[in-house]
Parts: C-alpha cells; structure tokens; sequence
C-alpha cells in the first residue's frame, strides 16, 4: 500500500538506477495476450537489479514518454541494446539512447530464415495431401481401397515432410543415423528443399565470423545469391537483412544477443505459471519488483 510506484504501476515502473552500459529490450504477454515492453540490464543476469523498465504496450511513442524520464546523461550512459527486428523497438531505442550501438538479435535473423525453410516444407507437404486426398477420391469412385506409397523408411510423402520439421532447423552434423536417412530421402526427392537448406547453412555460417568487415561482404554476397536462385520465400528474408544490416553488423562488436531477455521472459512465464495466472495485475508487478528490480 506504501509502494511509490503503485499509482501507475500497470501504465509503467521505471527504475533509473538498474541502468548499465548493455541493456536489453523486448516484449511479453503477462496475461490475456496483454503485451508489456521489457527493458533490462544485462549486468543484473536475472536478479536483483535486472529491471530497468516495464511499459504497458509496444507503442514507440508510449515508450519513449516514459523512458524519457530517465535523465538524459543517465541514458548517455549505455553503449549497447540487444534487440529483435521490430521497427517500432528500434525507433524508441534510438530516440532515448543516443549513444548506444542497436544489435539485431542473432537468433532473430537466424529464425527468420529457417521460417522461410520451413515454409518452403509446408508447401511441398500441402500439396502432398491434395494428391493424396484425389487418390483416395479416384480410389473411392473405382470401389478400391487407397494404399500410400511409403518410402524405405516406412514414411508416406506426407510424413516425411511432416517428420523433418526439426532435422531442417539443425545443422547435419545434429542429426542422428535415422535422421540422416530421412533428410537424403527429402532432399532426393524435392531438390528445392535441398538446394534451400544448404543457402541456410551458408548464411548461418556467417555469424561464425569474428571479423565485422568480413560478415558484411557474406551478407552482402548471400543477398545477391539469394536473389539469384529465386526462391521467393528468401526473398523477404533477403530484403529484411539487407535492411536491417547495420544493426545486424554491431553483433559482431561484442557478440551480444538478446538471450538474457529471453531467459527473463522464461522466469516471468515460470512465476505466472506457479501463481495460476495473474488476477491482479499491481500486485504481479510489485511481486516482479520485488524480484529483479
């Protein structure tokens, strides 16, 4: 009831001393979908002293008009925020941090990619159950039962579409004997997923890389082989890092990437889910003050 914050606790908390040199940004939902920005300090590692503001909402605006309370030689202070790719995040962060380097999160871009594999996948898988369900049609007109052809590890087309969705997202040396087997007879059989899968290897390779000038010469070579093979499904991921490439680029200054965030939101979904939920939303919060601010 004495707690200073308390008043505009569900608007937003701010906690100007939790600041550090490397901050983190990002969102979450606390409960119904309700989404709240997340600003964190690295430093913190999770605990006490790790939360530097919580923001009801993504708005960049409503962001700003509240990290501006911040003194501004406070806010000089940070040298670097980890992020994801979504422009609103970036605006704010540059307006209210003007010394510090923006970093796309690795794992972001990386995802991003792999989507577009997998997208690819789902194609190939819908059209896979049209042939089947004519067949069963045809089958079912001529008074026959349907019988799916099966490759020689025992998968219908279908299903081996279906079962490489993780083996895709790995590297080959992750996969196992049998998965082995299943990716040689995938990439056999839609060449296109092969040829996709190795371009994603490739660009994964880049963050390898410890030399920044290096990575962006990889980038800038995968872009004009992306537009080259023309795969349309690359193409926005492509473009995405072609935009996004100076703040992809600072990763390589630090390699900071915004896993501590994602660890924080972990630890926020852990306490909900031992709370049953969240019926009081100040309440929650004090709770999370208590915790990592």
């Amino acid at each position: 009831m004495e707690w200073d914050q308390k008043e505009h606790a569900e608007d937003y908390l701010l906690f100007p001393e939790n600041i550090g040199k490397h901050l983190s940004i990002d969102e979450l939902a606390l409960s119904r979908g309700e989404l709240y920005t997340f600003i964190t300090n690295k430093a913190g590692s999770g605990k006490n002293g790790t939360l530097v503001a919580s923001i009801k909402g993504t708005l960049s605006r409503k962001i700003i008009s509240v990290l501006e309370r911040i003194p501004l030689f406070k806010r000089c202070e940070v040298e670097e925020i980890t992020l994801d790719m979504a422009v609103n995040m970036e605006s704010a962060a540059r307006h209210i941090f003007p010394c510090a380097n923006l970093v796309t999160d690795r794992f972001h871009v990386v995802k991003l990619a792999i989507d577009a594999l997998q997208h690819i996948r789902i194609k190939y898988r819908w059209e896979e159950l049209d042939k089947e369900n004519q067949a069963i049609d045809l089958c079912r007109k001529q008074k026959t039962q349907y019988k799916a052809d099966r490759l020689i590890n025992g998968d219908t087309a279908k299903q081996l579409l279906a079962r490489c969705r993780y083996i895709i997202a790995k590297k080959p040396n992750e996969w196992t004997n049998s998965q082995k087997l299943r990716a040689s007879l995938l990439f056999n059989r839609y060449p296109i997923i092969e040829k996709a899968y190795k371009h994603i290897l490739e660009f994964r390779s880049i963050y390898e890389q410890r030399d920044q000038t290096m990575a962006e010469y990889m980038f800038k070579d995968w872009i004009y082989k992306t537009r080259e093979l023309k795969i349309k499904e690359f193409n926005t991921v492509a473009n995405t890092v072609q935009y996004n490439l100076d703040n992809i680029l600072n990763f390589f200054i630090n390699r900071s990437t915004n896993a501590n965030a994602e660890s924080f939101n972990s630890k926020i979904k852990l306490f909900r889910a031992n709370q049953r939920g969240v019926t009081d939303h100040k309440f929650f919060l004090f709770r999370l003050k208590n915790l990592f601010a």
